[in-house]
């Protein structure tokens, strides 16, 4: 078999019956975290200014509307893929892919629902299984197109670049698209995703985040306009030879229990730093009033995350003094921790700006397939204590978060936002999905209605 048949056989015929129990098990647990942020961040000012942008400008059609999550207006598919995408993203705590340094849920989950409602596939008995089958075949796709585009081109792109091409296969296999219009909707999908520089946003945080609404809006686009008949060169990073190797296990080695998991809803680049200082904190027995002085020992990639004061919850998360900071005053960082008042807390910005940062070699040689950071911490007493190395949590199979920690998780960032009831709501409901009768939609009314 071709390495183009290959990919097209798995997109269009993989069924649930050859997911293995794990990989399910884990697909669900990526649905529910992926949704606990999107209800998390549904009050953002990113996700009210992209909502409403989608309500004006992508006006849903006669018969295919999808309803914006956590909102209640209907759009087009399109237009809710992108403010579903851009919304979770607001909120920087979804799921991620260390090797392609990106993401794949906050782009491919929304994308998915909203397909599935515009064409009535929610509806039907089974479709609970059927939306794991396309999510686990999502991120299968998106894995290797990230690592594909990341291998062959010298810039580092946002996520969109290539989680685009996911959401056009599972939309296009919602569609029935047929080889030759599959082939189209991915060349679309990648010509058309977005090749923004990931750098420049590290370095000047915003609202413009890692592409993930631009990366759900191309790829949904690219199904739809393939099946109406509109063409598009091959898709580079699934057709060239030079990348055929990324390919060649697809259905055997599954990416998607290679997904990494955030305790703290801020970049992955500052969390290992988080994680390395609470460690000396809490070992030393002092309080955080305390300190006099921390370094911060890093990946060069790393050390890009300014903004010690950040002026908005964007730059917060795009932070890695700012986040250490609130983590060892407040013992925990989530989205309150990160926003509002919070922003301006003296205790937070006394240790942020203390901060000093260095890149160390043997951290710079490990990434990306590691994340590493030591954090020394100096004490009035005149006492100070260098930490060992440490990884963020939440690494499959070395630090890896539990459904249960997941759970705890869910119920803590989306439980204030949206009631711990609807919050429930969205865990039973994700994890009933692989129950032979299972209706998409009994998970899609939890999701429709704002918080």
């Amino acid at each position: 078999m071709s390495q183009v048949s290959k990919v097209l056989n798995f997109i269009q015929n993989t069924t649930f019956e050859d997911l293995p129990r794990n990989v399910v098990d884990y697909a669900q647990d990526c649905l529910f975290d992926t949704l606990g942020i999107a209800a998390a961040a549904s009050k953002t000012n990113l996700s009210l200014i992209i909502k409403n942008h989608a309500a004006r400008n992508f006006g849903a059609g006669d018969s295919e509307r999808s309803t914006l999550l956590f909102d209640g207006r209907t759009t087009s598919p399109v237009g809710a893929a992108l403010a579903g995408g851009m919304s979770i993203d607001s909120l920087d705590g979804h799921d991620g892919f260390a090797l392609a340094k990106g993401h794949i849920g906050a782009a491919l989950v929304p994308s998915l629902l909203a397909a599935c409602e515009a064409l009535g596939a929610d509806k039907a008995e089974g479709s609970g299984r059927a939306f794991l089958t396309n999510l686990v075949i999502g991120y299968e796709i998106a894995s290797r197109a990230g690592l594909s585009l990341h291998d062959t081109v010298s810039d580092y792109h946002t996520s969109g670049a290539w989680n685009s091409l996911a959401c056009a296969a599972v939309t296009g296999r919602l569609l029935g698209l047929d080889d030759e219009k599959m082939r189209h909707a991915l060349g679309i999908a990648e010509y058309h995703g977005p090749r923004s520089q990931m750098m420049r946003v590290i370095d000047h945080a915003s609202m413009l985040k890692d592409g993930s609404g631009w990366g759900a809006m191309s790829g949904t686009s690219a199904a739809f306009l393939a099946a109406d008949g509109f063409t598009g060169a091959p898709a580079i990073t699934v057709e060239a030879e030079n990348v055929a190797h990324f390919w060649e296990d697809l259905g055997d080695r599954w990416c998607i229990l290679e997904q990494n998991f955030k305790a703290y809803p801020v970049c992955r680049w500052a969390q290992p730093s988080m994680e390395a200082a609470m460690s000396v904190l809490s070992a030393s027995g002092k309080s955080h009033k305390d300190i006099s002085g921390i370094e911060i020992q890093t990946f060069h990639e790393a050390t890009r995350l300014a903004s010690p004061n950040p002026k908005d919850m964007d730059e917060a998360q795009y932070s890695i003094a700012f986040p250490v900071a609130a983590l060892l005053v407040h013992g925990q960082v989530g989205a309150i921790e990160i926003d509002g008042s919070n922003l301006k807390h003296p205790d937070v910005l006394r240790l942020s700006n203390l901060i000093k940062m260095s890149e160390r070699d043997d951290f710079n040689e490990v990434f990306p397939t590691e994340r590493f950071s030591a954090v020394r911490l100096t004490f009035t007493d005149g006492s100070e204590v260098l930490s060992e190395p440490h990884r963020p949590k939440g690494d499959p199979g070395v630090t890896t978060l539990t459904r249960e920690d997941l759970t705890e998780k869910l119920y803590r960032l989306a439980g204030p936002i949206v009631g711990k009831e609807r919050a429930r709501a969205i865990l039973r409901q994700s994890l009933s999905m692989d129950e032979a009768g299972s209706k998409l939609d009994s998970l899609s009314s939890v999701l429709s209605a704002k918080p």
